[in-house]
C-alpha cells in the first residue's frame, strides 16, 4: 500500500552527522518503493551552524523542508536545547498542516523530537514509528549532566513513555537498547532490532599507494591509529591518550583524530607530538581519510551500552579496517568481535592493556592487519549491508506491528540530495 510518510529529524543529508545519513538512506529507499516521502529538518548544519542547507526536492522525489532557527551549534548546552525545542515545536505545527500524512517516523535528533510525533498522532491519528538513535535523558543522567529528579528529565521520561505507547513499531539499534526501552514501557512485541549500516556509495577502500591523504598530511610510512567522527563524553579516549604518551619517542606511530565534538578539547589539550587533529572530512573525500588509518578506534563509555550506539564502527568495518575498541564487554561491538576476531578490545582505565594492544598493532605486518580488516568487512557483507539493514527498517515502517522477521529489501538506494546554499 502506498503511504505518505513524514520523516522528522533535526539532521538530514548532506549534513555529515551519522543520523543524517541513516535517515536519508531510509527516505530514499521508501521513495524508491513508491511511497510519498516528506522530510522536516533543520536548515543549518548541526555541528557547524554557519552551513546553510536549502529546501529541495531530491532526485528520488523526496520533499525536504528545512526549518529555520533550529541549529545554533554544539558549543553551549542552552543553545542546543533551544534549537531542539524550536525544531520540535515547528515540526509539530508543520506536521499538522501537511495533508494526507499516513505515517510519522521520528528519531531522537533532537531528544525531544518524539513529542512532535505524539502531537501529530493525537490530533491526526497517524501511525508512528519510533527509531531512537540514542536514549535521553538516560545519557545526560548517566554522564552526570542532569539531575534525575529535575523537571526536564521527568518531562523527557514522560515523552519517552508517551511515544512508546503510541508507536506501532519501535526500531532499536541493539539488544541492550531494546532492554532499556522495554524497561520504560511494555513494548517487547513492537520492537524490531536493526543495527545501523555503513556508508557504501562514497566510502570505499583506497590503496595506500593511491591515497593522496597520506602525503598531504605527512603520514606516508607511518602506522596510523585513527579516530574518525564526533568525539563526545559518551565515547571517551582518555585511556588511549594516556597510552599514546608512552609512544612519543617512536616516530613510526601516529594517533590521528579526524572530526569534531566536545571531546576534541581533551585531545588538543594533551599537545602531544604524536597526536594530531583534523576537522571533519566532506563525505566525498571520506574514503581517503578513513583508508589512511591502519586501525580505526571506536569508543563507548562503560555505562553507555544500550544508551548510545557506536555507529562509526560500521564505516571502519565496511572499508576492511581492524578495530581498536575502548569499551565494556557487554556492548554490541563486543558481540560482533566474538563472532569474528577483527581487532582488539581494551577496557577504559586499562592503560597497560592499551599499550600492549598498540605494541601489537605496531609490530604487525601489513598483511596481518589486512586479514583482520577482511574479517570485519566479511561480517558486514553477510548481513549488515545497507541493502539489508536499511531494507529491514523500511519493512518495519511499511508493515507495522510484529515485524521482527522483516525481510531484506531488494532495491538499492540511489543518490542523495546535495543542495547547499
Amino acid at each position: 500500500m502506498r503511504r505518505k510518510i513524514l520523516l522528522i529529524s533535526q539532521v538530514y543529508a548532506p549534513d555529515p552527522a551519522a543520523v543524517a545519513r541513516l535517515v536519508a538512506d531510509v527516505g530514499v529507499e521508501l521513495a524508491q518503493r513508491g511511497h510519498e516521502v516528506v522530510v522536516l529538518t533543520a536548515d543549518r548544519g548541526y555541528d557547524d551552524p554557519t552551513i546553510r542547507y536549502a529546501s529541495a526536492r531530491t532526485p528520488e522525489g523526496i520533499d525536504v523542508r528545512r526549518l529555520p532557527f533550529c541549529s545554533f551549534g554544539k558549543g553551549r548546552m542552552a543553545l542546543r536545547v533551544l534549537g531542539g525545542v524550536s525544531f520540535t515545536l515547528q515540526a509539530a505545527l508543520r506536521g499538522l498542516t501537511i495533508p494526507g500524512i499516513d505515517t510519522v517516523v521520528v528519531s531522537t535528533s533532537p531528544p525531544m523530537a518524539a513529542l512532535a510525533a505524539v502531537v501529530i498522532n493525537a490530533l491526526r491519528k497517524t501511525r508512528v514509528v519510533y527509531w531512537p538513535m540514542d536514549l535521553n535523558p538516560d545519557q545526560a543522567v548517566t554522564l552526570g549532566l542532569a539531575n534525575p529528579r529535575s523537571r526536564m528529565v521527568r518531562a523527557l521520561e514522560w515523552m519517552n513513555r508517551a511515544v512508546l505507547r503510541r508507536a506501532e513499531t519501535v526500531v532499536a539499534l541493539d539488544q541492550a537498547m531494546a532492554r532499556r526501552l522495554t524497561a520504560k514501557a511494555p513494548v517487547a512485541s513492537k520492537i524490531v532490532i536493526v543495527p545501523p549500516w555503513p556508508e557504501e556509495a562514497d566510502v570505499t577502500p583506497v590503496a595506500r599507494t593511491e591515497n593522496p591523504f597520506l602525503e598531504q598530511h605527512g603520514l606516508a610510512g607511518k602506522r596510523v591509529v585513527m579516530y574518525s567522527g564526533t568525539l563526545g563524553p559518551s565515547n571517551p579516549v582518555t585511556t588511549l591518550l594516556d597510552a599514546a604518551a608512552q609512544f612519543e619517542g617512536d616516530p613510526r606511530l601516529v594517533f590521528l583524530f579526524v572530526g569534531g565534538g566536545t571531546g576534541m578539547a581533551e585531545v588538543k589539550a594533551r599537545n602531544r607530538p604524536n597526536v594530531r587533529c583534523l576537522p571533519y572530512e566532506p563525505l566525498a573525500r571520506m574514503r581517503y581519510s578513513l583508508s589512511a588509518g591502519d586501525v580505526q578506534v571506536v569508543s563507548l563509555g562503560d555505562e553507555m551500552a544500550g544508551i548510545v550506539h557506536p555507529c562509526k564502527v560500521y564505516g571502519a568495518m565496511g572499508i576492511a579496517r581492524p578495530i581498536l575498541f575502548l569499551g565494556p564487554p557487554d556492548s554490541h561491538v563486543s558481540e560482533m568481535m566474538a563472532q569474528a576476531s577483527f581487532g582488539w578490545q581494551v577496557r577504559h582505565g586499562d592503560v597497560a592493556g592499551a599499550v600492549a594492544a598498540l605494541r601489537e598493532i605496531l609490530a604487525a605486518d601489513a598483511e596481518s592487519l589486512e586479514r583482520k580488516g577482511e574479517l570485519a568487512r566479511d561480517l558486514i557483507q553477510r548481513d549488515r549491508t545497507r541493502r539489508i539493514s536499511c531494507g529491514r527498517v523500511c519493512d518495519a515502517i511499511e508493515a507495522g506491528h510484529g515485524v521482527a522477521d522483516a525481510r531484506p529489501s531488494l532495491s538499492v538506494p540511489g543518490p542523495r540530495m546535495t543542495s547547499v546554499t
